[in-house]
C-alpha cells in the first residue's frame, strides 16, 4: 500500500512523472505505460501501486507535453452558425461521439452566424494547435487558407457544393429538395411557394434550384419565393407573409425545420389547419419535427453517417491525400403535415 503524503494545497509542487515513479517504486517509463494505456502491458499488481500514487500526489499528465511528443493534440475542433439550432446541435453530437471512439475529443465553437466570429474561432483552433477542424461556414465558399497554410486536416460539414482544394461532406440538397416537392405534387398541389433561408452574401441555395427544378418538371408556373432568416422567428415572419397572398399558394416547401415550426405557428394563430388548408415540407430531418403539431414531413439528413465520414476525413487520411466530395443521399420523412398519414404520425 502506498502511504499518503501530507502536501499542503497552498504550497503544493508541481508532480511529476518522476515523482509518481518513485513513490510507486517503479520506473518513470512504467507510470508512462500506465497512464497512456501501453505501448506495454503493466502487471495488475504494478499497475495499482501506480495509480495510488498518482492519487496520493495528485498528478495530473501535462496534456500539452505529450501532444507535442506525439506530434498530435488528439484535439478536433468544430465551428457551427447557431448551436441553438437542433440540427447542428445534433450533428456536434455525432460528431463528437465518432471523434471519442477514435480517441479524440472535441471543441465546439458557435459563431453566431458571424463571419468575423467564425474567423476568429478558426484562429482561435489554429493557435490551440487542434489536430483538424469541422466547419459550417455562414458562407457557401469559405475563406481556409491560413488553416491549409499551418497544415491543420478541414472537412467543411453540411456542404455539397464542389470544393477541390479541402475535404466536403454534405446532404443532397437539390435532388433532395426536388423530390420533396414532387411529393407535394403528388397530393394535387400545382401552386407550391417556397420559404427560402437568407444566405451570407445572398449567395444561391441548392434547395431552391431544386423547387425550380421541380416545378419546372410538373409543367407547373413559378411559384412565390418568401425569404427569412433561418430559424423559428424567421419561419414565423415568412408565414404571415405566405398568409396574406392572393391567391394564398396550396403548399410550402421550406429550407429548415426550424423555420416550417415558427411557419406552423402562423398558420395556427390565423385559424387556419395544416395540412387541409396549406401542405408543408421542410429539409433537415431533425427530432424537433416529429413533435410539433402537426407532425412535420421533412427531408431527412444522414447526421451519423456524414459525421463518421467527417472524423474519418481528419484522423483517417494521409496529409497529402487529395480531397474529396462527399454527398448523401436524403430520406423523405412523410407524416401529417404534408398530407399524408405515415404509420406513427
Amino acid at each position: 500500500m502506498v502511504a499518503m503524503p501530507d502536501l499542503s494545497a497552498s504550497s503544493r509542487p508541481v508532480i511529476t512523472r518522476k515523482d509518481v515513479a518513485r513513490l510507486a517504486g517503479v520506473s518513470t517509463a512504467v507510470v508512462s505505460y500506465v497512464v497512456n494505456g501501453g505501448p506495454k502491458n503493466v502487471a495488475p499488481a504494478t499497475e495499482e501501486k501506480v495509480r495510488q500514487a498518482i492519487a496520493a500526489l495528485g498528478y495530473r499528465p501535462n496534456a500539452a507535453a505529450r501532444a507535442l511528443k506525439k506530434g498530435s493534440s488528439q484535439i478536433l475542433g468544430m465551428v457551427v452558425p447557431k448551436i441553438s439550432n437542433p440540427f447542428f446541435a445534433s450533428l456536434a453530437e455525432a460528431v463528437e461521439q465518432a471523434a471519442e471512439e477514435q480517441g479524440f475529443a472535441m471543441l465546439l465553437a458557435d459563431s453566431r452566424d458571424s463571419l468575423t466570429v467564425e474567423r476568429r474561432h478558426l484562429r482561435n483552433f489554429i493557435d490551440r494547435q487542434v489536430d483538424g477542424v469541422f466547419l459550417c461556414s455562414v458562407l457557401v465558399q469559405p475563406d481556409i487558407q491560413e488553416l491549409r497554410e499551418r497544415g491543420v486536416r478541414t472537412v467543411l460539414l453540411n456542404f455539397s457544393e464542389e470544393s477541390p482544394s479541402v475535404d466536403a461532406i454534405g446532404p443532397e440538397f437539390s435532388e433532395s429538395t426536388r423530390r420533396a416537392v414532387e411529393h407535394l405534387a403528388s397530393h394535387g398541389h400545382r401552386d407550391i411557394a417556397l420559404v427560402m433561408g437568407l444566405t451570407t452574401g445572398n449567395a444561391p441555395d441548392r434547395r431552391e434550384g431544386g423547387w425550380r427544378s421541380a416545378l419546372q418538371g410538373l409543367g407547373a408556373s413559378e411559384g412565390r419565393i418568401f425569404r427569412c432568416t433561418f430559424d423559428r422567428q424567421g419561419g414565423y415572419e415568412a408565414g404571415k407573409q405566405f398568409l396574406a397572398v392572393t391567391p394564398r399558394p396550396a403548399a410550402v416547401f421550406i429550407s429548415s425545420d426550424q423555420q416550417a415550426i415558427g411557419f406552423l405557428r402562423a398558420v395556427q394563430e390565423a385559424g387556419l389547419r395544416v395540412p387541409d388548408d396549406v401542405a408543408v415540407m421542410a429539409f433537415d430531418g431533425s427530432d424537433e419535427a416529429e413533435y410539433c403539431w402537426p407532425p412535420l414531413s421533412t427531408v431527412r439528413q444522414p447526421v451519423k453517417e456524414m459525421a463518421e465520414a467527417g472524423v474519418r476525413a481528419i484522423i483517417g487520411a494521409e496529409r497529402d491525400e487529395p480531397s474529396r466530395n462527399q454527398v448523401f443521399d436524403c430520406e423523405l420523412i412523410l407524416r401529417r403535415s404534408c398530407g399524408c398519414h405515415a404509420e406513427g404520425s
